[in-house]
């Protein structure tokens, strides 16, 4: 009930009502209505009530030292203001601080809605064959070594190894890479892939609790309970503000005789401006990041960002723009290069493959050759007869199956793609290969500005990805990046990204499903918005809208601007406080007049943060 209470009084509502009430307090007297001195009432109500409940409860339940909290200060001071009958004085610093509170949880509100999106890409049944029979079970009743069919079009619902059938699966929510992978018997599968193609009977090696998925989901889930929140800067001043204030107001009264000066002290020393500090600054600051399309969701990934100097990328969708593209059109005949790419994209415009797709995409506006006889072979090709003529596209292997011998230009073609971490399709006709089409993701252009830009903030890259290491090291090369960890599984980039953290703070950018446990376990994580999965802009930090990451530099600057405006401003701030403590041990300020001066301390720090929302970065 009195936690009922308590959240009633202390949201933004009510606090706007004490705030008017306040003020009323203070005009009311001075144009000839002394009773409206005790509208301060309502304040000290409303605004006093959370702020002791606040620090009655970290007296309780914090440990040590943390039991003095800024809190316990200012509620301190309110009483004290109270028992000497100075009402604005207490409704004063309970306001102000009760308003920092509020600004500080807009700064910090977190969505929770990734972590049910990622639960909701298991699958809650699977289809198990036993003795020649389907029966879909529950994925919690499917145990090691049954075997699940997967057709066409479904998730895999449990890690396993293939038994029968060939396909190919789209494992982006596990590994982030942009192409499918062809597999066949023998190969590993996991959980949440979807199968494209063909169907596929496999042998469950993993049950649900212990798949891929699952451990995916758990440590999206633990880096999140583990993320500790940043302690407010008031909160440790506190634990020494509190025995100086109080030190310093009992040795006024007793020197003195006069305890109004010894109540006035506890007044100016409040940490308000302390407490308006952070949440100002960062408020701005979120603000001015909004207008250049960055979304910051806390005020503590803004300033650990200030701290950052390593920042690990995922590539597909990040470094890259995560679509293929054709790249290479080469010839192993007389054959121009804009004749073969018509009689591939002829063959592959009824092909559902993501390669075929593309390269029917690349001729969209060329005149097509008629085709007849389309067959698809799942994880190999296909093959068709385009304008009366038999041709085979697909990898080395389905070629090999026609007796067709690749020569050695067109190996060493492909081997120059390989290591350039592109996709190569073989196209044949029945005697010998005709040509080779290469694809591979497109680099985003300003990536290799954006790393110099970081390079010269003295911020490392590390490319953190599961695509192959061959096209990581390419990549990787084109953008300036020396440390690259290729073939990476969710799980080793959040070793990767631990393991980075000892030596440093570290920001991980990703815009995948699979990046979200290293954005969760980074000190800062970044999710490439416009494009990335929903998971990965809830489980970051920080999402950009525009997908534009030469905005990290920007990013960079603007939370180390941020960090520099709240120092400055608890610095001048807390001089003020001094200079309005001696005044007050001197009896020069009185509780009113010492909130009033405490108060324009806040004002200051306030400006300093509009300053900070206009500034050019």
């Amino acid at each position: 009930m009195l936690k009922k209470i308590n959240d009633f009084l202390a949201g933004w509502p009510m606090t706007l009502v004490g705030g008017l009430f306040l003020l009323a307090s203070f005009i009311l007297p001075r144009v000839g209505y002394p009773a409206g001195e005790k509208l301060a009432w309502v304040c000290v109500v409303i605004c006093g009530i959370p702020l002791l409940y606040l620090s009655v409860w970290r007296v309780i339940h914090n440990r040590g030292i943390a039991k003095i909290s800024s809190a316990l200060l200012i509620s301190i001071a309110m009483i004290a203001a109270i028992l000497i009958g100075d009402l604005f004085a207490a409704g004063e610093v309970a306001f102000i601080m009760e308003i920092g509170a509020l600004l500080e949880d807009m700064t910090t509100e977190r969505a929770k809605k990734g972590l049910r999106n990622l639960i909701a890409l298991a699958p809650e049944t699977g289809r198990v064959i036993e003795n020649g029979k389907e029966t879909i079970l529950p994925v919690e009743r499917i145990k090691v070594a049954d075997t699940v069919r997967v057709l066409p079009g479904e998730t895999i619902p449990v890690d396993g190894v293939i038994r029968t059938g060939e396909t190919s699966v789209d494992q982006s929510v596990m590994t982030g890479e942009s192409l499918p992978v062809d597999v066949a018997v023998g190969d590993s599968v996991f959980s949440g892939a979807i199968n494209r193609f063909g169907a596929i009977d496999i042998e469950v090696t993993k049950v649900s609790g212990d798949s891929a998925l699952q451990k995916l989901i758990r440590m999206v889930e633990d880096a999140g309970n583990h993320q500790a929140p940043t302690q407010r800067i008031a909160d440790r001043w506190a634990s020494w503000l509190v025995p100086i204030a109080l030190t310093i107001a009992i040795l006024a009264w007793l020197v003195t005789g006069d305890i109004v000066r010894g109540v006035t002290v506890m007044v100016v020393f409040c940490p308000c401006a302390l407490v308006l500090a952070t949440p100002t600054a960062i408020m701005a600051a979120i603000g001015q990041a909004t207008k250049h399309g960055v979304i910051i969701k806390s005020g503590e990934a803004l300033e650990r960002m200030g701290g950052v100097d390593t920042i690990a990328f995922d590539k597909t969708g990040t470094l890259t723009y995560g679509r293929l593209e054709v790249s290479d059109i080469l010839p192993m005949t007389d054959m121009t290069a804009d004749a073969l790419l018509v009689l591939a994209a002829s063959a592959e415009r009824l092909s559902e493959h993501p390669l075929g797709k593309a390269i029917a995409e690349r001729a969209k506006d060329m005149p097509l050759l008629p085709v007849s006889d389309f067959r698809m072979s799942a994880g190999k090709g296909i093959s068709a007869t385009v304008d009366g003529k038999g041709y085979r596209l697909g990898n080395e292997k389905y070629v090999a199956e026609a007796d067709v011998r690749l020569d050695e230009n067109a190996r060493a073609a492909l081997d120059r793609l390989r290591g350039e971490g592109k996709a190569s399709v073989i196209i044949a006709d029945a005697r010998r290969v005709i040509g080779i089409i290469a694809l591979s993701d497109v680099l985003r252009p300003e990536a290799a500005d954006m790393v110099s830009r970081l390079a010269a903030m003295n911020t490392r890259a590390v490319l953190l990805t599961g695509d192959h290491a061959t096209a990581a090291r390419f990549f990787a090369s084109k953008v300036g990046i020396q440390d690259v960890r290729a073939d990476l599984l969710p799980e080793e980039k959040v070793g990767i990204v631990s393991e980075l953290k000892q030596k440093g703070k570290v920001c991980m950018i990703g815009d995948g499903v699979n990046d979200a446990p290293a954005l969760k376990t980074a000190d800062v994580g970044v999710a490439m918005g416009a494009m990335g999965s929903d998971i990965a802009v809830d489980a970051a930090d920080v999402a950009l809208m525009t997908d534009d990451i030469s905005k990290l530099p920007y990013l960079k600057r603007l939370s180390n601007a941020t960090v520099r405006t709240i120092r400055v401003a608890i610095t001048l701030s807390m001089c003020i406080n001094f200079a309005a403590v001696t005044l007050s041990v001197l009896g020069v300020l009185n509780p009113t007049t010492g909130a009033l001066v405490h108060n324009a301390g806040s004002c200051f720090v306030v400006l300093l943060a509009a300053l900070l929302y206009d500034r050019k970065f």
